[in-house]
């Protein structure tokens, strides 16, 4: 199929639906953090709370993420993409009324599952309906609006927290789905991959949401409850789904996950580079959101305003990222972003009731920000790069499934190795500091494990990543260690 010019009528409705609809997505995930110690009062929840507000989502959307994908080129792009907005928008109603804490992370677990049909999705549709001369316009056009949505979204929530109510955190969410919906089921053509065979593995999603659940529940339940019969029987089941996975995916016809990528050092060491990266993004932007409401007593607005300069250099500064590493391979960006990224983590354990913003945030922030910006773009494309093109697809959708795991565990798991214990409106305690250089640490390390895996040799081919980052990247070439 030749596909429709991204300028005509049928394009524009087409780009306007999955920009709105991947922009829900991506703007849910960011303005959540600011929202969480008012969550916290009127739900009368402490930290086990919050991190289970977060990684409720998390959890369902790293679990389902391929699997969305794989539903949609089976059994119809737009269908798949709009079931996931509706369920998106219900569970977001349901959030945005939730009376309880338990209410609320049921909630958020759906909205999860609703955003793994969502996220890839969105750009399936123009992958597969847009003309090929216009494709790279059409996903520009994608990144670029999406990206500005994630980075409006700790501004917007912090002003919905303190003019309204964090339940309008949620709310707001319900309009733009409604309205991508409407342009979906009117203007957008149903499209699917008609080669493909097998059925859709469904026993590797139901493993990794088994496995995936039972871990995070063990890792954030076990500092309050200690080692209870159901702690145990999560951890047990939890590991036991997490081997069962590894074996479903060698055996299946059609596998969420093909463990041959992996035969790929270079394939394999970019995703370990963006574990560790990602698991000190993730981690540290949780604790910092609270760190600057519940110990230095800014409002949610004046938060997400704190962390506003990183996300705006992370989006500006994606594109020369990109031809960085055009010019000299990955392997460079790769390794010396990890090191500043993680010298602005260092920074951050100096946020501490008494600092000012501009001696102490606004330096930790920028140092942060510019770390990170050298290194998404090149480390999303070593990853595509390692692969053939015939499956740099699977490959995204496994780079992306990696950063959200990451961030899934972090939230789960920082908060105890650094000994932070919180109720709300507690302050976090010296175990701030802890985080932050863990999480410095872990980030350096990124940088030594693309030192040794990344090759520098480029092959060059454009390719976009969805919503990896807070502030999603523009496209960028995919550099290749094959010669």
């Amino acid at each position: 199929m030749g596909g429709v010019p991204a300028s005509s009528t049928a394009g524009r409705w087409l780009i306007g639906a999955a920009v709105l609809g991947s922009g829900v997505a991506f703007l849910d995930s960011t303005v959540v953090n600011v929202a969480l110690p008012a969550i916290a009062r009127d739900l009368d929840t402490g930290l086990t709370g919050q991190q289970w507000v977060l990684d409720g989502y998390m959890l369902t959307l790293s679990a389902l993420l391929l699997g969305g994908g794989a539903a949609g080129d089976r059994y119809g792009r737009r269908r798949v993409f709009v079931i996931g907005l509706v369920l998106f928008a219900v569970a977001s109603m349901g959030c945005g009324l939730a009376p309880t804490i338990g209410w609320l992370i049921v909630a958020r677990v759906v909205q999860g599952v609703g955003a793994a049909a969502v996220v890839p999705g969105s750009l399936a549709l123009i992958d597969a309906e847009i003309a090929e001369s216009d494709r790279g316009r059409a996903i520009g056009l994608w990144a670029g609006m999406s990206g500005a949505t994630s980075a409006l979204g700790p501004f917007v929530g912090g002003w919905l927290v303190d003019a309204a109510s964090w339940r309008w955190v949620f709310f707001i969410s319900v309009p733009l789905a409604l309205g991508a919906i409407w342009i979906s089921v009117r203007h957008v053509l149903e499209s699917r991959d008609e080669t493909l065979t097998g059925r859709l593995d469904v026993a590797g999603a139901t493993a990794i949401t088994v496995g995936l659940t039972g871990v995070i529940y063990t890792l954030i339940e076990l500092p309050s409850q200690g080692w209870t019969l159901g702690v145990v029987v999560a951890a047990v089941v939890g590991l036991g789904a997490l081997l069962a996975f590894l074996v479903v995916e060698s055996r299946a016809d059609a596998p969420l996950l093909p463990l041959g990528l992996f035969r790929s050092w270079q394939f394999t060491g970019a995703n370990l580079t963006t574990l560790v990266v990602y698991a000190a993004l993730g981690g540290a932007l949780f604790l910092v959101a609270l760190q600057l409401q519940q110990s230095m007593g800014y409002s949610a607005l004046e938060a997400g305003m704190a962390m506003l300069p990183s996300t705006v250099i992370m989006l500006f500064g994606s594109p020369f990222s990109g031809r960085l590493a055009q010019v000299t391979g990955p392997r460079l960006p790769m390794t010396v972003g990890p090191w500043v990224a993680a010298a602005g983590l260092a920074l951050m354990a100096r946020i501490v009731p008494g600092a000012g913003y501009l001696d102490a945030v606004l330096p930790a922030v920028v140092v942060f920000g510019l770390g990170m910006t050298i290194t998404v773009a090149p480390l999303t494309s070593a990853a595509l790069g390692a692969v053939d093109t015939a499956h740099s697809g699977i490959a995204s959708g496994v780079n992306n499934a990696v950063a959200r795991v990451a961030s899934l565990l972090a939230v789960a798991v920082l908060p105890v190795i650094a000994g932070v214990h919180a109720g709300y409106d507690q302050a976090l305690g010296p175990g701030f500091s802890t985080a932050m250089i863990i999480a410095g640490g872990c980030c350096a390390t990124g940088g030594f494990i693309a030192a040794v895996t990344i090759r520098t040799g480029a092959v060059i081919r454009p390719h976009v990543q969805p919503g990896v980052i807070h502030a999603c990247q523009p496209p960028e070439p995919a550099v290749s260690d094959r010669s």
